[in-house]
């Protein structure tokens, strides 16, 4: 379903064009330059002219809500450009997102893992721009609908690397020696000193599954410890350290006391580690998933536990997950949650992989710096739904940037390169992402009649998702 596109260029109050589908989007409320040549070498690798909606209208700007406890860094990083941000403790339902984002007339929306952007939210909020995942994962958005809807997402797909590496090698010392049932024991007034079954992890070996930036980490931290490092990728990977890649997920389940999976969430990794996959790991070994909810069979994996095979788990992330805090990870949400908590030796946390002060702050400044780029300069670098596109940056006066979202089809860059054939094109970028294509071109010397033909002419194509014009 095409974007609206911006409005004509001329008065504020010029009314909307529409998109070959007939959504509306008046650019003008989107439009400010207040604060944009602040700190923008110091927080951008870009730097240059910053570069504003036209026509400008310093009464109306961008709109952002920001739900779910965003880094305050990304909070000041876009005041300071002079948008206007909310914030929202926590998750909003579909119907509750909806309502506000339409009310507000927000432009951008920033989330992290719980709140879910559907294609029906796409739909029915015509002012979007973009979608910002303060955090790794990025399938709590419908990635598809947001690209043919002329929506570019952005995540941060490696600032909590470290907080996550850090959190699992905390996991592995906690099971072998059973320390979170002895702290369960002890705060219910049970003294229960025992060492059996419990080990130290030098000499152990660990099974990453995933060798990407959190398994990599894992791996250099890992051996540090004095453990074995096996690793099994779907890719070869070049090992850090002295870890070794096997060939095969099985070979690596029978070699692994510890097996850790750092995978995203994709239709060949739901449920990769089921009832016979458990059965191929070595009796007395221990689980730890920190990847996504649906990787791990739970019922299978609680089987496992109960039967003693496996001598302990820990589970950070679930397959349905509460949105927001409180007494709610119960079987009305997930039908097994009883007995997955009544199982010995599991470490249950609540999606708290990511939530470290430091890894909080380094996502919020490099998501908030992706979608300042974004809406100053046209730049999709970092977007997960759309192909990354960027120019270098308006160093002068005089130039206006055209940023055009088009299905990718056959003859488009021949009808757009026809409308601007009769002007200067100092520099032109296209590239395309499945159904999608996204071209960035500098014009000089246009005046505002010209621009406004450029846009109309552009945007009125068949092919037309959403067209801004910047300068």
């Amino acid at each position: 379903m095409p974007h609206p596109a911006s409005p004509p260029f001329g008065a504020a109050s010029s009314p909307p064009v529409y998109g070959s589908a007939g959504r509306s989007f008046d650019l003008a409320d989107a439009s400010s330059s207040q604060g944009r040549a602040r700190a923008l070498s110091g927080i951008l690798p870009q730097v240059g002219k910053a570069l504003t909606p036209f026509p400008l209208d310093e009464t109306k700007k961008i709109k952002i809500l920001l739900l779910e406890n965003v880094s305050q860094i990304a909070v000041e990083m876009l005041k300071n450009e002079g948008y206007l941000v909310d914030e929202k403790k926590g998750s909003l339902a579909e119907d509750e997102l909806i309502k506000t984002l339409k009310e507000g007339g927000y432009q951008a929306l920033g989330i992290r893992s719980k709140t879910k952007v559907t294609a029906r939210v796409v739909a029915e909020v015509p002012t979007l721009l973009s979608v910002c995942c303060f955090c790794i994962g990025t399938n709590q958005v419908d990635l598809l609908a947001a690209a043919r809807a002329g929506i570019a997402v952005f995540n941060s797909p490696f600032a909590n690397s470290r907080s996550v590496a850090e959190l699992v090698i905390g996991e592995v010392i906690c099971l072998s020696r059973q320390l979170a049932d002895r702290s369960s024991e002890m705060h219910a007034g049970i003294w229960n000193k025992v060492s059996n079954g419990c080990w130290e992890i030098r000499g152990k070996t660990l099974g990453i599954v995933g060798y990407g930036h959190i398994g990599a980490q894992l791996s250099v931290l890992a051996e540090a410890m004095g453990m074995t490092v096996l690793y099994y990728d779907v890719v070869p990977i070049m090992s850090l350290g002295s870890a070794k890649q096997l060939d095969t997920l099985d070979e690596l389940l029978g070699a692994s006391d510890f097996l850790s999976l750092h995978v995203p969430e994709l239709p060949e990794t739901t449920n990769m580690i089921g009832a016979a996959e458990l059965a191929k790991m070595k009796l007395g070994s221990y689980l730890l998933n920190n990847a996504r909810g649906k990787v791990i069979d739970i019922p299978a994996l609680v089987a496992a536990l109960q039967s003693g095979h496996l001598a302990g788990a820990a589970v950070d992330v679930f397959p349905s997950e509460p949105a927001k805090n409180g007494p709610h990870f119960g079987d009305d949400l997930n039908g097994w949650a009883t007995a997955l908590r009544a199982c010995p030796n599991l470490i249950l946390t609540p999606h708290i992989g990511g939530s470290t002060e430091e890894a909080q702050r380094m996502i919020g400044a490099e998501v908030a710096s992706a979608l300042l780029r974004y809406i100053n300069y046209g730049s999709t670098v970092g977007a997960v739904n759309f192909p990354e596109v960027n120019l270098r940056p308006i160093l002068h006066e005089g130039t206006v940037r055209l940023c055009h979202v088009h299905l990718n089809q056959p003859g488009v860059l021949k009808i757009v390169n026809s409308i601007l054939g009769e002007h200067n094109v100092e520099k032109q970028f296209s590239d395309s992402k499945g159904d999608i294509a996204y071209l960035l071109a500098d014009i000089v010397d246009v005046d505002e009649r010209e621009i406004k033909e450029i846009y109309d002419a552009i945007s009125k194509t068949r092919s037309n998702v959403a067209t801004r014009v910047l300068f």
